[in-house]
């Protein structure tokens, strides 16, 4: 992990499949633990979709946000 990679969480958008367009924060947790069974993309999305992991199984989410807060991005409604 970089240290970047926190910041980018909550400005990438997932670049394909069921959550298309949403950013990686705002992934669900089911989801998340899917790609752990399976195995992360490689690259950045992947090292991405696996910190998500991390921050979310270990109830960690709130870290985010005051990332959102000074990217401008709001927490999606689910």
């Amino acid at each position: 992990m970089k240290p970047e990679d926190i910041a980018l969480l909550v400005t990438r958008e997932m670049p394909y499949g069921k959550y298309k367009g949403r950013l990686m924060a705002d992934l669900p947790g089911h989801y998340l633990a899917w790609f752990a069974r399976e195995g992360f993309p490689p690259g950045e999305i992947g090292r991405l979709l696996a910190l998500m992991h991390e921050i979310d199984h270990n109830g960690l989410s709130d870290l985010l946000t005051p990332l959102r807060a000074k990217s401008g991005a709001s927490p999606e409604r689910r």
